[in-house]
């Protein structure tokens, strides 16, 4: 019993330090665009050609965030791997869903700061046209990521290869994977969206029962 412990803890250690460069890649360019929301969205207007460019950045990074979710398959490859039930309930999954649920996170509040920013300039009325639109781009980006293997730089490295391959997305089979990306993108982010506005409707009025105590 106890050699078999050691056996699947050795296991588990060695999946997740081959896993641990990618998922930190992953997450650092998924938290890429929400940065830019923050600097785009909260702190500027569109009132120079900076601010565009880093809008172009913002998009192309964008579905690195909700790529992440296809980094399941992953996790089925690892759990053939260890097999031991109690290091893939108690390690494995709960690893695989930090990562997967931050980097998702992330992509929720950038299109938050994104429609922060249609209430400042008066055009609420966007907000869901918009955020439909983002999820269908990115349905296409994360398909041109983990099947057709393009990054986000490749629109600057090799625009002609990327532009070839877009012929591809409107083959049967690759819009059928692009609708259903859409359709669990769009699900996600709603259910997401309601849950992160809450927390931060409560968060603010915790805070402002807060302050009314401090100033009684």
């Amino acid at each position: 019993m106890k050699a078999e412990l050691i056996e699947s803890i050795a296991r588990v250690v060695h999946v997740l330090q081959i896993n641990i460069r990618w998922m930190t890649w992953n997450l650092f360019l998924a938290f890429i665009p929400l940065l830019l929301s923050i600097w785009l969205f909260r702190t500027r207007k569109a009132s120079s050609w900076v601010w565009w460019l880093g809008f172009l950045v913002f998009y192309a990074f964008l579905p690195n965030a909700p790529y992440v979710l296809t980094d399941v398959i992953h996790l089925i490859n690892d759990i053939r791997m260890i097999q031991s039930i109690w290091m893939i309930t108690l390690v494995l999954i709960p690893v695989y869903l930090i990562v997967i649920l931050s980097a998702f996170e992330a992509y929720v509040l950038s299109l938050i700061n994104f429609g922060h920013y249609f209430h400042r300039i008066g055009k609420s009325k966007w907000i869901l046209p918009v955020e439909l639109i983002t999820h269908a781009l990115n349905a296409v980006g994360i398909y041109l990521g983990r099947f057709l293997r393009f990054n986000s730089w490749d629109f600057v490295t090799q625009p002609d290869s990327l532009l070839t391959s877009i012929d591809d997305v409107f083959a049967k089979k690759p819009l059928l994977i692009i609708t259903l990306t859409f359709i669990v993108l769009t699900v996600l982010y709603w259910v997401m969206k309601q849950v992160s506005l809450a927390f931060v409707r409560r968060s603010h009025k915790q805070s402002g029962v807060k302050n009314i105590k401090a100033e009684g």
